[in-house]
């Protein structure tokens, strides 16, 4: 189920050295968010972050290397943010998980992302609904 507790994500930037992945809260909880990723060489996921209500917070702080990027978000309260591509995760606090196959065999959850396409342009805000 699709919740629009989050309203954005946001590709801030200053200049190249400086570009990042943001994700805002717009809903009325806290929610966690996974991020899932391809360095050119392997796919992998990480998380999570805990974002405060009407807050955002950084997921990427070096300049974006990639086209797609992969979120998964919850709020514990009313639903989750998800899509279609499967990713690795862990109930742990903080986790960091290579590879997207077999997430079960090695003991993590599979979640759906969703994509997110940056366009190549480092500096878009993304709506989510």
């Amino acid at each position: 189920m699709r919740v629009v507790f989050f309203i954005l994500a946001a590709f801030a930037v200053a200049g190249p050295a400086q570009a990042s992945l943001s994700v805002c809260n717009k809903g009325r909880f806290p929610a966690k968010v996974a991020l899932g990723r391809f360095d050119g060489k392997a796919w992998s996921s990480e998380g999570w972050w805990t974002i405060a209500p009407k807050n955002c917070t950084t997921v990427i702080k070096t300049p974006l290397d990639a086209r797609y990027y992969y979120l998964y978000g919850t709020d514990t309260a009313s639903g989750v943010w998800d899509g279609k591509t499967g990713f690795c995760t862990a109930p742990a606090a903080k986790f960091s998980i290579p590879g997207r196959a077999d997430c079960a065999k090695r003991g993590y959850d599979l979640k759906r992302f969703f994509q997110v396409d940056t366009e190549d342009n480092l500096n878009k805000v993304v709506p989510l609904q």
